[in-house]
């Protein structure tokens, strides 16, 4: 029996009194699994849906096809997602897993979120902005339109306390934590050596002294390739390398999720995808590099970039927890013990590191002026908000009065950045919807027609490339220029 079970039945009676609720359950608790199921028959649910909201498009497809599996269906009846440029859905559907960024979508294209039961916001510890924008437009839109609407923040730390006083001091349910014991070895660092050679050789060490599969956290797909690079030619027969990084393939990733085959073992090169919400069947060792990649807003250039960092202690937890979701684990830190005590307790809000013209956007379309109006954990800057006000104005997203124009109700309409929108925008008036629109869609997705610096041979890679997630993307990308209303849209790319 998963943890979480045993708090179940507080849970559900906290939600048949209350609107709102938070559930703090460690790695390992089986929060994302357990608890959407066990609303299915919640009284106050009638036949609406429950949305439950995942921080990235891998997590939300792993869950529904968990919970679907659990519950002996197919995804796409009881359970289904939606994700950027993939769906999977029915009229039988009554259980959706999505991404923030798609939660935003819905809840801006039906305030009122009719036909929906409960939202839960899973892993809102991790504080991506568009989980953050999506609580605020939902408490907001409880508080003036549904009132019997039910929302739950999931967390899988304490700061889950904070959560509870956002939702109007929200009772809060706790539960156990992992299933299995890990034990933490600290192998120290060497700065004077590449992070691509310490986990090579620490995997190696792993591989020979330990049973089961292996996972490796390093901070991007360069390092992971690299580290890939230095393993080849060195593992035993037995073992399959899995890389597995936002950029791959939907089709990869979940074969990286995947167990390993009986008689095989597995060793999974990670970046933070598979932190949250994901078990991968025969993990015994994790192997965390103790680094992390996270977006950091420059002003003067008005574009954010990525900057590799130390991990928070959280986050570490997390990725330890990862080892002790089906029997016990092990964990290999490649620093001090010591060390660990400096790391931040938390991640900083990813609302305090990035560009903010997309939340401005949809706060104008949501038809609010100063964020102010909303509640959140951490709300916007002033100064970035202001400056992303500011580059609205420039690309004529606001009217005389500050509100939204009617280009900028047309920049809301396509899901892309607002720069990016505009650009699809400007290329239909010139009659190169398509064009613009296939640019924006490899400039959004990373990886798509390969990593090449020029454009246009990323353009053709981009055209040639019959993967299923280049073709979804074409796909997205004609319907951007649709909406743009781009003549020639339906010409192929």
């Amino acid at each position: 029996m998963l943890p979480v079970q045993a708090a179940l039945p507080e849970l559900l009676a906290a939600l048949e009194t209350r609107n709102a609720a938070v559930l703090i359950a460690p790695p390992g608790a089986g929060k994302t699994t357990g608890v959407p199921p066990a609303l299915l028959h919640a009284g106050w649910r009638g036949d609406g849906r429950i949305i439950v909201v995942e921080p990235r498009r891998l997590a939300a497809r792993a869950a529904a096809s968990r919970i679907a599996e659990l519950m002996g269906e197919a995804v796409g009846r009881t359970i289904g997602y939606r994700v950027r440029n993939e769906t999977k859905v029915s009229r039988e559907t009554r259980i959706e897993l999505v991404t923030a960024g798609v939660f935003v979508r819905m809840v801006l294209a039906d305030p009122g979120l009719d036909g929906v039961a409960a939202v839960l916001f899973d892993e809102v510890h991790e504080r991506a902005v568009d989980m953050d924008l999506g609580l605020a437009l939902a408490l907001d839109a409880q508080s003036g339109l549904r009132d019997d609407l039910r929302l739950l923040a999931m967390s899988a730390t304490l700061d889950g306390r904070r959560f509870a006083a956002l939702l109007g001091d929200a009772p809060i349910v706790e539960s156990q934590g992992r299933l299995y014991s890990v034990e933490t070895i600290y192998l120290g660092g060497d700065p004077a050596q590449r992070i691509e050679d310490r986990v090579a050789r620490a995997v190696l060490k792993g591989l020979a002294e330990e049973n089961g599969s292996i996972l490796a956290f390093l901070p991007g797909q360069g390092e992971i390739l690299r580290t890939a690079e230095r393993l080849e030619g060195k593992l035993p027969p037995d073992v399959t390398l899995a890389p597995l990084f936002g950029a791959l393939d939907p089709r990869v990733q979940d074969a990286a999720i995947r167990p390993a085959p009986p008689g095989r073992r597995k060793v999974v090169l990670a970046t933070a995808i598979a932190e949250t919400s994901l078990t991968i069947e025969g993990v015994r060792l994790v192997v965390d590099s103790g680094l992390s990649r996270r977006p950091r807003y420059e002003p003067g250039s008005g574009l954010a970039r990525l900057e590799t960092v130390r991990v928070s202690r959280a986050a570490a937890d997390q990725r330890r927890g990862r080892a002790g979701r089906t029997g016990p684990g092990l964990c290999y830190r490649l620093w001090d013990e010591p060390q660990t005590a400096s790391l931040v307790a938390f991640d900083r809000p990813e609302i305090l590191e990035t560009d903010l013209s997309a939340l401005a956007l949809t706060l104008l379309a949501w038809g609010v002026k100063d964020p102010a109006e909303l509640r959140w954990l951490d709300p916007p800057p002033t100064a970035a908000f202001s400056e992303a006000l500011d580059l609205l104005h420039r690309l004529g997203a606001r009217d005389p009065a500050g509100g939204l124009s009617e280009h900028g109700r047309r920049l809301s309409d396509l899901p892309l950045a607002p720069r990016l929108a505009h650009a699809v925008l400007a290329g239909a008036g010139e009659g190169e919807a398509r064009l613009a629109a296939d640019i924006a869609a490899i400039l959004s997705e990373p990886g798509l027609g390969g990593r090449d610096t020029d454009i246009r041979s990323r353009l053709e890679g981009f055209r040639r490339d019959r993967s299923p997630r280049a073709t979804a993307a074409r796909s997205a990308a004609a319907r951007w220029a649709r909406l743009a209303g781009g003549g020639e849209a339906n010409r192929p790319g």
